[in-house]
């Protein structure tokens, strides 16, 4: 009883995953229409992770592993992708960068996350667990500068003035 439980809430957990998502879910064996496109693949499957066996070792980016990042390998996103990944049995979330190559296809796993991504999920000491992923966008933001040529100035404002009063908005 307890086993149907735990997978109608594993199931519960993606169905409303995928509700708000525009996209639907691949399955771990089906082909994805547009690779070229990452924002719409999504992946449920399986998940483990490595972590002492393996620091230091040389990763496909070139740098060495650090099992307390969060870092992952996978052959479903090219390198530098950030990756959300979802435990379907608890709900926990973490984003990683795919930094690696793997798991070994044979294995029927979608990703291996390193150690401190795998203790962000709550998984460690299962070796294994049912994960939705997807990528995330990555953008970098900065500050608009404040143009004042845009408005009027009053004589004898200073542009601190002005921008004080362009943060206080009227009720």
């Amino acid at each position: 009883m307890q086993t149907n439980l735990r997978l109608f809430g594993g199931i519960a957990i993606v169905a409303s995953l995928l509700w708000t998502s525009p996209t639907s879910a691949a399955t771990q064996g089906a082909k994805t229409q547009n690779r070229a496109n990452t924002s719409k693949i999504h992946y449920v499957g399986t998940a483990s992770w490595y972590g002492e066996q393996h620091q230091g070792r040389k990763m496909a980016n070139g740098k060495p592993f650090d099992r307390r990042k969060l870092t992952a390998a996978s052959w479903f996103f090219p390198l530098g992708t950030s990756v959300r990944v979802v435990n379907v049995s608890n709900g926990e979330s973490v984003i990683v960068t795919i930094t690696d190559r793997g798991p070994n296809h044979r294995l029927n796993r979608l990703i291996d996350l390193s150690e401190a991504a795998a203790g962000r999920l709550d998984y460690v000491g299962q070796g294994l667990t049912k994960v939705f992923l997807y990528p995330v966008s990555s953008f970098e933001t900065q500050s608009a500068e404040f143009d004042s040529a845009l408005i009027d100035r009053p004589a004898g404002t200073s542009h601190a003035e002005l921008e004080a009063l362009a943060m206080n908005t009227p009720n």
